[in-house]
């Protein structure tokens, strides 16, 4: 689509020339072949590294340097769509860049944008840090679907965060197109409110906060990429030993990804004894999905407040635990792991928690008190642990596929303790195998100790405490190894 530019002539003004044309890309890295905007470099000014300023509003079809002391204006031929409002913002603020780029032919393709302090330029909003936060996050989003965009998205370096109302400013209107429509609109109103007389220091504090949760999470689209199912099977064997008919009906559940490139329509419930390793495969399905994870222990929330926030009215109100997720991982796409969901119907006083996990579990969108704003949810993938389904309202399971974890077999025992509980006790403390070593009557004692309980906890705290003795002797005794027979086991564990 062009972009238009009005020039005057003694006789008045001219038609609008177009000068440039805006191109849609969906890559998510700038390079020669890929690049942010093509320059005219007919004049063969144009280096490696150029350093000057985008036009002001009047002429913002062009970058302008300095050559050899002479002011040198080179036109936009293109322009990457996701880009158009921050160049705007640039030429708007005359903030010097160096642009790094490779010259084709009469062509100049940049790559790479950079700030630089010189020559009385306007500092960034955010000075260090801000223009590559708006760049990558920009890079980072997929093209706008209007044909004329008015604001772009961008990623996040990594320790940078917008705090200030004037970063959070020049974010909005250089990043807004990328935002949900809604999102967009509540941080124009919060702006507003923030900067704003009329209203007391509180609430404009709250209005400040709220957008500093607000635009440092990278608010994604509900599109996925294909998953490796050998990889996954990978991660899941690296993880849980045995257990087959799991790891075959996690992989199909998460497989349904490579075909309709979204979230399967449900999360999953496990549901077995405790120390199963339930967390573990919540843990390995996170990175399967290469999404970041957060917990929600449902044990320790009995007030539905702690998840939906508290409302701004309050001086101390704050956001839910469930915004906090969203802002630690700093995106809108995350594992949600719940423990204990049998543990959810036990609210007490203002409500049920369970009811606010409906909302969640919808994937309809989750609004918190304290930010006022609809959150879209399409991105969250839940992971509920539960010990007894039984304890789980008929609502709760109906949001979610049920996989049954059986508890492990003797054997499965056996083989987990000696290859995979134990060896991993004595790396961690920086012991050789060789150095705590069981005879095939110990490792039976071991197992025979805690024939009585469910799950490998048990199993691993014996190994711990084994590992601790032998590491003992070996300091103390001045003795080379130490191998545990029944008898040793017996009497050191019973």
């Amino acid at each position: 689509m062009p972009v238009f530019d009005f020039k005057n002539t003694p006789e008045g003004p001219k038609e609008p020339e177009c000068t440039y044309q805006i191109f849609y890309s969906n890559e998510h890295l700038a390079d020669a072949g890929r690049p942010i905007l093509i320059l005219d470099n007919r004049a063969g000014k144009l280096t490696h590294h150029s350093n000057g300023v985008f036009a002001n509003p009047i002429r913002r079809t062009a970058f302008e340097f300095k050559e050899d002391g002479e002011l040198v204006s080179a036109d936009i031929l293109r322009i990457d769509a996701r880009f158009v409002s921050l160049l705007k913002w640039l030429g708007e603020n005359h903030i010097n860049v160096r642009l790094s780029g490779a010259a084709e032919g009469n062509a100049y393709a940049v790559y790479k944008i950079r700030e630089i302090a010189f020559g009385g330029g306007t500092k960034l909003s955010a000075e260090d840090g801000f223009l590559q936060f708006m760049i990558e996050r920009l890079l980072s989003s997929d093209a706008p679907p209007e044909e004329i965009p008015d604001e772009d998205e961008e990623e996040t370096g990594d320790s940078m965060k917008l705090t200030s109302i004037q970063s959070i400013t020049d974010f909005v209107t250089c990043a807004g197109r990328t935002l949900p429509d809604n999102i967009r609109l509540w941080a124009r109103r919060n702006l507003a409110v923030a900067r704003s007389n009329e209203v007391s220091p509180e609430e404009r504090r709250h209005a400040q906060r709220a957008l500093s949760i607000m635009m440092n999470i990278q608010w994604k689209g509900n599109y996925f990429e294909p998953i490796d199912p050998n990889e996954a099977r990978r991660i899941l064997d690296e993880e849980l030993y045995g257990m087959e008919r799991v790891k075959q009906r996690i992989i199909e559940t998460i497989i349904q990804i490579n075909r309709t490139h979204t979230l399967p329509a449900y999360g999953l419930l496990l549901v077995g004894p405790a120390g199963t390793g339930k967390s573990q495969i919540a843990y390995a399905v996170a990175r399967i999905l290469k999404l970041p994870w957060t917990t929600l222990d449902m044990s320790s929330i009995n007030d539905p407040e702690q998840l939906t926030g508290s409302s701004r009215i309050y001086a101390n109100a704050k956001p839910g635990i469930i915004m906090d997720a969203f802002s630690m991982a700093g995106e809108s796409n995350l594992v949600f792991i719940i423990n204990e969901l049998d543990k959810a119907a036990s609210g007490k006083g203002n409500g049920n928690p369970a009811d606010v996990l409906l909302t969640l579990l919808d994937n309809l969108g989750f609004t918190d008190n304290y930010i006022e704003c609809m959150i879209p949810t399409v991105g969250v993938y839940p992971i509920a642990t539960a010990n007894d389904k039984e304890q789980i309202s008929a609502p709760l399971m109906s949001r979610f596929a049920v996989i049954e974890i059986p508890d492990y077999t003797p054997e499965e025992k056996k083989v987990i303790f000696s290859r995979y509980a134990l060896p991993k006790v004595l790396r961690r403390i920086g012991m050789r195998d060789s150095e705590c070593v069981l005879t095939p009557d110990g490792l039976d004692a071991v197992l025979e100790l805690h024939s009585g309980t469910s799950g490998i906890r048990d199993l691993e705290q014996a190994a711990e405490h084994l590992a601790a003795n032998a590491l003992y002797q070996i300091e103390v005794n001045r003795v080379s190894s130490v191998s545990f027979n029944g008898e040793m086991v017996r009497a050191l564990l019973s």
